[in-house]
């Protein structure tokens, strides 16, 4: 009897310590209802996949960053490993057609990724000629830089950056720097 006891025991602590395990795994956002959650990881989920196909890479061994600056911002991507080869030059191939696409107006792969057209890019197309991009090959990938002194362009790029920010959940600051 003793024994059972304490084999019971011992499954529930066993069950405690794996519930708390993969509930730390999925946190959940505060102020977002259990709906609210799942519906914005299956969300999260159909954009990878989408991305997947527009970016010609697994956006799960790669991690993006939108960073803002005053006369716009840059996209950078990178391969969470150093020796993943294949994702560092795709990426790369990935950066560098999308900023001569832009530089043309064309936004389709965002389109792509998301679904929908991203804040600030209908903008960014009108005032293409206002705008500058650069390709800047980095240790495990890349960089776009996208510029202006046009301060409706600026506008546009930075509209067009906090949306990819808050899309791709990537923690990057939303505020322009001074």
């Amino acid at each position: 009897m003793i024994h059972q006891r304490n084999n019971a025991l011992v499954l529930l602590i066993l069950a405690g310590q794996f519930a708390n395990r993969a509930s730390a795994q999925h946190d959940m956002p505060p102020g977002m209802t259990h709906e609210q959650h799942q519906a914005q990881m299956k969300k999260e989920a159909e954009m990878k996949k989408r991305g997947n196909a527009a970016m010609g890479f697994d956006q799960n061994k790669t991690t993006h960053h939108f960073l803002l600056a005053r006369d716009g911002g840059s996209i950078q991507v990178e391969s969470n490993n150093a020796a993943d080869t294949t994702s560092r030059h795709l990426i790369r191939q990935h950066l560098k057609t999308i900023s001569e696409q832009f530089a043309n107006g064309d936004f389709s792969a965002p389109l792509m990724t998301h679904a929908e057209m991203p804040p600030g890019a209908r903008e960014m197309q009108r005032l293409k000629s206002a705008i500058t991009y650069s390709f800047e090959e980095r240790p495990q990938g890349a960089s776009a830089r996208i510029s202006s002194s046009n301060p409706d362009a600026v506008k546009a790029i930075h509209d067009f950056l906090v949306y990819q920010i808050k899309e791709h959940v990537t923690g990057d600051p939303t505020a322009i720097p001074k």
